[in-house]
């Protein structure tokens, strides 16, 4: 397989970015890579292999940049040259740890949508307490979104658990204020229809509440909740984590405590670690583009990447849109 990566996306890049890479190319000995950013940084972090290549540009899209703008006037940015490696048919799939905004966009660009998605989605795989992990669409390709979009959604991410987290069957669960069908707005309500008379299992309305008990293996919603959400889980764990570490080391009990507890707390933070997933794909493009998060250390771009390969090697792309067609064509009897 051939992965183009964005060596300049993210915090902090391009070390943990290219640390990353090599560990992917240690595992994985089908892989070969392509990074694109600054040569003369990427080659302080990485040693010369007839699997990497390396395509030049000093040119990199901000995280404050307006996505489209960035798109538009940077074409030899680090992103947009990954994202076009995809398109020229150099690479399989794409990675960045970059403007989540600009990288959405230079999907839609570049490569397109699958015939029949009307919205791309990034969804994110997200931490349950069984350790199983949700799969999460929308959480801000679309802030406005259709019911439509969301029984697409719904049926994108049924193929990507089957496909790649290798689920039978996915729960698929439809956010909202409560469990009951009657509840919601007038998008959830339609939606809770169409889900119902799909394919798919859908097993109702699941509230923010019960997600990381895994009340469902999918849960589907417009952009603008599913962004709420992920915030609020990130933010939730890492103020829990903070205030741990602050009353673990108030005192030297505490302390004395905290050194017999560590394995069990380790386990714990290895069970909510956003990193042992891999990325938010762009559910909904012409090819797997995969945005890892913006802070990724080695090993949760290390994901993203193992990520990314599994969904070219489950043809997950093609997949949903032999699903999408499917259903286009049951319409049309």
């Amino acid at each position: 397989m051939r992965l183009s990566v964005d060596a300049m996306g993210g915090d902090n890049a391009p070390e943990s970015i290219i640390k990353g890479c090599e560990a992917a190319l240690d595992k994985y000995n089908d892989l070969e890579i392509i990074l694109t950013g600054n040569e003369n940084e990427i080659k302080k972090f990485i040693q010369p292999s007839d699997r990497v290549q390396i395509i030049h540009t000093e040119v990199v899209i901000e995280g404050e940049d307006s996505p489209v703008r960035a798109v538009r006037r940077k074409k030899d940015s680090s992103m947009v040259l990954a994202v076009q490696q995809v398109k020229e048919g150099k690479a399989d799939a794409a990675v960045s740890a970059g403007n989540t905004g600009a990288l959405m966009t230079a999907g839609l660009l570049v490569l397109g949508r699958i015939k029949g998605i009307e919205r791309p989605a990034l969804s994110p795989m997200l931490p349950t307490l069984g350790g199983e992990g949700f799969l999460l669409l929308d959480v801000g390709a679309n802030m406005d979104a259709k019911p439509e979009h969301l029984l697409q959604y719904a049926k994108m991410g049924d193929v990507y658990m089957r496909k790649v987290r290798k689920v039978d069957n996915p729960r698929i669960g439809l956010l909202n204020v409560g469990t009951e069908a009657g509840k919601g707005s007038e998008l959830t309500k339609q939606v809770y229809g169409l889900l119902q008379d799909s394919s798919v299992n859908f097993v109702g309305n699941v509230e923010a509440r019960d997600l990381l008990e895994g009340a469902a293996d999918v849960v589907v919603c417009d952009g603008f909740s599913g962004n709420l959400v992920l915030k609020t889980i990130e933010g939730t764990a890492m103020s829990l984590f903070s205030l741990l570490k602050e009353e673990l080391t108030s005192s030297f009990t505490n302390k004395l405590a905290a050194g017999v507890l560590r394995p069990s707390f380790k386990r714990v933070k290895n069970k909510m670690d956003y990193s042992e997933y891999g990325g938010a794909g762009l559910f909904g493009l012409r090819a797997p583009v995969i945005k890892a998060h913006g802070s990724s250390d080695e090993r949760a771009f290390f994901s993203a990447i193992r990520q990314a390969k599994t969904m070219h090697e489950e043809k997950v792309v093609s997949t949903i849109e032999q699903e999408i067609q499917k259903t286009k064509s049951a319409e049309g009897e």
